[in-house]
């Protein structure tokens, strides 16, 4: 959420901001708004000090045994005003609150202009594509040449855009998550956590899921005893950013890194007809997540740190892959900078997306009221918070089969991965 104050002294210049990032911004609605909860906020306390005004004066009428016949009165007129007013400001309020939290993070000034993925600017690239004697297959096809990787069965037991793995491939997946988590745990000194899959609309309205992507995510039915309504989780984002909503943390206890892996479970509406083939865009995956808490002066310097974590998963796997930097247009919700970690698939010639390593500045910890002491001033300030992919297992999956692949459709297990599956070279 963008501070209030913000908005009303600087509402040009957050309006220009936000159209970089291709939201424009209803300044009339807004200003409508603003003037309304003012107005009544204004008369709510005139008339809640007339109210007490009253209430004194039938206090001192009664000491001088005095008539308080014409207080009462007033004070019940007051009363009955105060109720209305109070009430309308609580539903002004709610619908305010609303129109905020549909509000997208600004970008940075270093972010690019552009309005989609054709308008990002490439950073570096890392690791050469392999040059192939025969014409590489794409992991569906070796998927279905070794019978490890079953879509139809899938779709008879959830529909589509899930996937069945099996016996080699089954294991490499798994592989690939303890690989991961070792690394940052023991290498980059994440505390590992594991977390809840179903979370609180709270949650996600703290991440900034809801309102806007409301239709995105798989909602349970409302609890009968309750009330409650749990939502799947997209990412692990949502559990281990809101693991310090509404706490203060002591500056010693910064920086905090959190890694968890968990399934995410996506609608993927909008989505009709895109990267229907295969293991890229699925309703259920897994993902190791990364999660930094820091002070508001290292959160650049997080970033880059964050994303170097998950670029090592991708060196250690030997994995051609490039860094881009997003422009304004295809940046997510919460975010304030993304750097994209981009994995070479020679299947489809192409680098496709494999990590997205955000710094969210306070956007997040103002929804969910996540704060750490200043030293300086002893006072609570909103942490920054960034998250990233360290890296999507099944789109890793994907990159590893792809790369190792021989002419027979056999894979050859990365040097790295060996100690995980047994020390077998071949799957």
């Amino acid at each position: 959420m963008l501070d209030a104050k913000k908005l009303r002294t600087e509402l040009t210049d957050v309006t220009t901001q936000l159209a970089r990032k291709g939201f424009i911004f209803d300044v009339a609605r807004y200003e409508v708004l603003e003037s309304e909860r003012r107005t009544l906020q204004a008369d709510t306390q005139a008339l809640q000090a007339e109210r007490n005004h009253l209430a004194k004066c039938v206090g001192q009428a009664k000491a001088k045994g005095e008539s308080v016949e014409a207080f009462l009165q007033d004070a019940e007129r007051v009363g009955l005003q105060l109720k209305n007013g109070e009430k309308r400001l609580a539903e002004l309020q709610a619908e305010f609150q609303d129109f905020l939290l549909r509000i997208p993070n600004l970008p940075q000034a270093e972010v690019p202009d552009g309005r989609s993925e054709s308008d990002n600017v490439e950073l570096r690239r890392v690791g050469t594509p392999r040059e192939f004697t025969f014409t590489p297959r794409d992991h569906v096809a070796l998927g279905e040449l070794r019978t490890q990787m079953d879509f139809s069965r899938a779709a008879k037991l959830s529909g589509a855009r899930f996937v069945v793995l099996f016996d080699g491939m089954a294991r490499l997946h798994r592989a690939l998550a303890q690989f991961m988590l070792d690394l940052h745990t023991k290498e980059h000194g994440y505390q590992e956590a594991y977390v809840p899959y179903l979370v609180l609309s709270e949650c996600l309205y703290g991440t900034g899921q809801l309102p806007k992507f409301e239709e995105d995510q798989f909602h349970m039915e409302p609890d009968p005893d309750s009330g409650l309504r749990m939502t799947l989780i997209p990412t692990a984002e949502v559990s281990l950013t809101n693991l310090h909503r509404d706490e203060v943390l002591e500056h010693t206890q910064l920086p905090k890194r959190y890694v968890s892996q968990t399934p995410c479970f996506r609608r993927e509406a909008g989505s009709y007809g895109k990267d229907t083939r295969g293991m890229i865009r699925q309703h259920q995956f897994e993902k190791v997540e990364l999660v930094h808490f820091v002070a508001p002066s290292e959160s650049n310097a997080a970033l880059e740190l964050l994303t170097s974590h998950a670029e090592r998963v991708l060196q250690l796997l030997e994995l051609p892959y490039r860094v881009m930097l997003l422009c304004g247009g295809d940046m997510g919700f919460s975010a304030a900078r993304t750097y994209d970690l981009e994995v070479w698939l020679p299947g489809q010639s192409c680098y496709r997306e494999i990590s997205s390593c955000s710094n969210c500045e306070d956007f997040q910890a103002r929804r969910m009221q996540a704060r750490y002491r200043d030293p300086a001033t002893g006072k609570p300030e909103f942490l920054h918070t960034l998250n990233g992919s360290g890296l999507a297992i099944g789109r890793t999956l994907v990159a590893v089969l792809e790369n190792y692949q021989d002419a027979e459709g056999r894979i050859r297990v990365p040097t790295v991965l060996k100690p995980y599956l047994g020390g077998a070279d071949w799957l």
